[in-house]
């Protein structure tokens, strides 16, 4: 099971409790199309991706989708102000691919950090990753251009741009999936 693994690679966690707080989860496995956090349903789970591609979503004034970021495993995902407020999600999440993943319920998740020291730690550096990843993207819009953000994007998580149709990451990036094709074509120039 991967997800002890991940948890054992924790430096501040000893096996042992590894162990205990993967008893946690509940493994499932979800098909390429399937919504697993849907715009005005509440969130009731927070999921471990063992394998796949997840994207997050939002339809704009326009009725577009603008894909907002995406999840390939190992990674952690959960709408976080849906999740621990209870209040409906504003982001669909969508499976790219088929996904293997391990859920935590809330109640169980609230279990975990009042009783784990080890678990709320961790909870605070996840918190702390996802701050400097939002972070990060929103300057990355101000002081990068279109094809910088491709590159990174390609260096960093090239699975994205293997299994991702380029219409969705272009939403990603921000521009039309025309400018996209023209900026692969640059690059192929070079």
């Amino acid at each position: 099971m991967k997800i002890r693994k991940y948890f054992k690679n924790i430096k501040s966690m000893s096996d042992e409790k590894a162990d205990l707080i993967a008893t946690y989860f509940k493994n499932e496995t979800f098909h390429k199309g399937t919504l697993i956090i849907q715009e005005g349903k509440t969130s009731k789970k927070s999921y471990f991706l063992e394998s796949g591609i997840i994207r997050c979503y939002i339809v704009d004034l326009n009725g577009d989708e603008v894909t907002t970021r995406f999840f390939s495993a190992p990674d952690f995902l959960n709408d976080y102000l849906s999740f621990f407020e209870q209040k409906p999600s504003e982001e669909n999440y969508e499976l790219i691919t088929d996904c293997i993943v391990y859920s935590i319920n809330y109640d169980n998740m609230q279990h975990c950090f009042h009783n784990i020291p080890e678990f709320r730690e961790w909870g605070r550096m996840l918190l702390t990753l996802n701050y400097t990843y939002i972070n990060k993207r929103m300057i990355s819009f101000h002081k990068e251009t279109a094809q910088e953000r491709y590159l990174n994007l390609k260096k960093n998580n090239p699975e994205i741009i293997e299994k991702v149709p380029l219409h969705i990451i272009a939403s990603y990036l921000g521009i039309t999936k025309y400018s996209l094709s023209r900026i692969r074509k640059e690059i192929e120039i070079l």
